[in-house]
């Protein structure tokens, strides 16, 4: 389901929601198609959802699961009854958006970490992954790939040895100046990853919704 300006639809609600033009916090929901075939997600606004779901669950299907967009579209049960208890389930994350700020980029590719196991989950979730890292650091790792809604989407890892010396924040800053100011980076971050959270907040990210992904066991 595009739109004219080539975002899917979430992609344009979450950079709308990032602009200050969330959706209207009247509990309602919506449906959309997903945004890259096997993976479905439940995107949450402020009193505002949307379900990514195929077209074999219907309108009266997904109402008697009661998804409101006041916290019902986020209970287990609704993920459990889409995804089924064989499915993959994702953590509950929270998605942070930021400009990039472009400039000379401050990370170089590194393709020797593709098989770096926070490279291989963005692969198996997001399309056109690229993996960066810090200058003559082996400890960070980031990918960009096309994520939710169609979005540059961030994952970063840092290892355990490194933390605490703030490399996190400047490996964030630095991913940063992989897009342009005109365009939107989002990360999706589990709420109990607290140094995670504080990190994307000190690099200028902002919250902007809640995102739940998951995938039915007979989806390949």
């Amino acid at each position: 389901m595009a739109v004219s300006d080539g975002w899917h639809p979430v992609g344009r609600m979450i950079r709308d929601a990032f602009a200050g033009r969330p959706p209207s916090a009247d509990g309602s929901w919506e449906r959309q198609c997903p945004w890259r075939p096997g993976i479905f997600g439940i995107i949450a606004f402020t009193g505002h959802a949307v379900l990514c779901v195929p077209d074999d669950w219907t309108d009266a299907s997904l109402r008697a699961l009661r998804p409101d967009g006041y916290g019902g579209a986020a209970d287990p049960r609704v993920i459990v009854a889409l995804a089924g208890t064989d499915g993959f389930i994702d953590s509950l994350d929270t998605i942070f958006a930021a400009p990039g700020v472009g400039g000379d980029a401050r990370l170089e590719p590194r393709s020797d970490l593709a098989g770096h196991p926070r490279a291989k989950r963005a692969a198996d979730l997001r399309d056109g992954v690229q993996v960066f890292g810090l200058p003559g650091r082996d400890s960070a790792v980031v990918t960009v790939a096309r994520g939710i809604g169609g979005l540059p989407e961030l994952s970063f890892e840092l290892d355990e040895t490194a933390r605490g010396r703030g490399l996190g924040n400047e490996m964030l800053w630095a991913a940063r100046t992989l897009a342009g100011p005109d365009d939107v980076l989002i990360a999706s971050v589990s709420p109990g990853n607290v140094a995670s959270t504080r990190a994307v907040l000190a690099a200028g990210f902002l919250p902007v919704a809640g995102v739940q992904l998951f995938r039915p066991a007979d989806v390949p």
